[in-house]
């Protein structure tokens, strides 16, 4: 009986063996999956660290007194408001319709470097942070009873010149609005002089052409022209 039994436990001891064995084998492959994974994992956070860190160093990060944000067309400076403040007149009330205060701010460039005026920068360019600080102050002067104008010279007491979209019409300003007009009558002054050469010119060729009949050479002398008025006289 015990040699019959000693093959059955010497199967169970190899099948046991080999299970584990399979076991062993599953697991040194899984660990090596489990390794590849942790190793992507690990690779890529790398990267992205460095990435994130090498931003940081190349672009510092905007002070208070200044950021900057970027649209389609330009880079904005977003901390170019500066606060444009009056006090209000006694008994102030609101000086300008709505739309005489958008009027207004046509007339005043936004100075987030764009070149757009602040009412039509704050209305279509929703990233922009200058136009709507520079639309309070416009809003607050309104309220504060001051004129048009007022808040004009309010803004370019300011920010300078620069705060208007067209250049006020003195001094040497005076030049950008004449010297279009001065271009443009000079150049029409050449063009009319170089037709009027050419005209001359043309009629001095076909001038020409008009006498050829009446200079033309005589067919013979003067005695061979009588004699043939002679005869001719003659036949009649």
């Amino acid at each position: 009986m015990a040699a019959g039994r000693a093959p059955t436990r010497a199967e169970r001891v190899r099948r046991h063996a080999g299970a584990g064995e399979a076991r062993a084998r599953r697991d040194a492959v899984m660990r090596r999956r489990e390794f590849l994974v942790r190793a992507v994992a690990g690779s890529g956070t790398l990267l992205l660290g460095a990435r994130a860190l090498s931003a940081q160093e190349g672009t510092p990060a905007p002070g208070p007194e200044q950021s900057s944000g970027s649209s389609n067309l330009f880079d904005m400076n977003q901390g170019a408001a500066k606060r444009v403040v009056r006090p209000p007149k006694a008994g102030a009330r609101a000086s300008l319709t709505d739309d005489e205060r958008d009027a207004v701010e046509h007339k005043i460039r936004c100075q987030c470097g764009c070149t757009l005026d602040v009412y039509v920068c704050r209305t279509t360019d929703f990233s922009c942070q200058v136009s709507p600080a520079m639309h309070r102050d416009v809003v607050a002067l309104v309220e504060g009873g001051h004129s048009a104008q007022e808040i004009i010279d309010a803004f370019v007491d300011t920010y300078g010149e620069v705060a208007l979209m067209a250049p006020k019409r003195e001094g040497f300003n005076w030049a950008g609005y004449l010297v279009p007009f001065g271009a443009l009558a000079a150049g029409g002054a050449a063009v009319v002089t170089v037709l009027r050469r050419m005209q001359q010119r043309a009629d001095k060729v076909a001038a020409p052409v008009l006498v050829t009949g009446v200079g033309a050479k005589p067919l013979g002398t003067a005695d061979e022209l009588a004699r043939l008025d002679a005869a001719i006289r003659r036949d009649d």
